[in-house]
């Protein structure tokens, strides 16, 4: 059985409010830090660089664009922003008011995807900053993270409405309810599998749905943990961050699932997502990007 090896990275105060992680066109990890309105980047081993985004703007997710910059969103100042490898940032206003821009990603068209948690809405922005929303059929859903799937389309939490919903590039939306009440899915991903792979956080469940809208859902052994974020790792299973377990989680495409407790007490673990080395990266609250490798790497 392989080790795995979980090494910590400080890379901002712990006050900054660490939160989303990705991995860039550049070889880099960039992050968000949501309290203190920065977005950074660090090569694993190098020390990080921020960039003021806006002190009350709250980012939040970020994602590599089809452009060669990156894209994230920031949820009180309802904008969604670009930065380019080298920290220049473009922000673009969503038109709903008070939209609260959540999740963002890339889709099959070229353009990304976003999510308006207050507003009910999905959006589409162009690399250029067009954006066209799209009203979902549910009020107070709380619309969170979005994916790309494998059928041409977005895929999307609602965590309000209890659903996962599918918005093809046309606009048009289809809603998928849980089977699991009260479960608040929030991290989405597209699985290796052909499906699509989502955290219940109320619920301490993880949950796959077919793009023919089956859904199965594996209990985790903590059912207290708070899931909030899953990626696909490169090695065919989906890694996970449990916020209130302080932990990180893998779960096989047959349902199978390990666990691993951080080093820290009380990091409260938020984005993950597959490094430019190979590795798996969480950001933690406290600061700290913490690296899930495995022994002899």
């Amino acid at each position: 059985m392989t080790s795995v090896v979980i090494q910590e990275h400080p890379v901002a105060d712990a006050g900054s409010g660490l939160y989303g992680v990705t991995a860039g066109p550049d070889g880099a990890l960039w992050f968000t830090l949501a309290h203190s309105g920065q977005v950074g980047r660090v090569v694993p081993g190098e020390q990080p660089t921020t960039y003021p985004v806006d002190p009350a703007g709250q980012p939040t997710i970020i994602v590599p664009g089809p452009d060669g910059a990156l894209w994230f969103t920031e949820s009180r100042a309802h904008r969604i922003s670009r930065i380019t490898t080298d920290g220049e940032t473009t922000r673009f206003a969503v038109p709903s008011r008070d939209g609260g821009p959540y999740g963002i990603a890339p889709g099959p068209d070229g353009a990304l995807w976003f999510t308006e948690m207050n507003a009910d809405r999905v959006g589409r922005i162009t690399t250029d900053g067009e954006v066209t929303e799209f009203p979902l059929p549910v009020t107070g859903a709380y619309p969170s993270a979005i994916t790309a799937g494998p059928d041409d389309a977005m895929w999307f939490t609602m965590n309000q409405a209890n659903a996962v919903g599918r918005i093809g590039t046309d606009g048009t939306v289809t809603t998928f309810p849980l089977p699991t009440e009260a479960a608040a899915p929030v991290g989405i991903t597209a699985g290796p599998d052909a499906a699509l792979w989502f955290v219940e956080i109320a619920a301490g469940q993880i949950g796959r749905i077919t793009p023919d809208g089956t859904i199965d859902e594996f209990a985790l052994p903590d059912r207290a943990g708070r899931p909030h974020a899953i990626t696909t790792s490169g090695s065919g299973d989906l890694w996970f961050t449990e916020w209130a377990g302080n932990r990180v989680g893998s779960i096989t495409t047959t349902g199978t699932i390990t666990v691993h407790d951080l080093p820290t007490p009380r990091c409260e673990p938020h984005g993950i997502a597959l490094g430019p080395d190979g590795d798996l990266w969480a950001a933690l609250e406290n600061g700290i990007l913490a690296r899930i490798g495995t022994a002899g790497r």
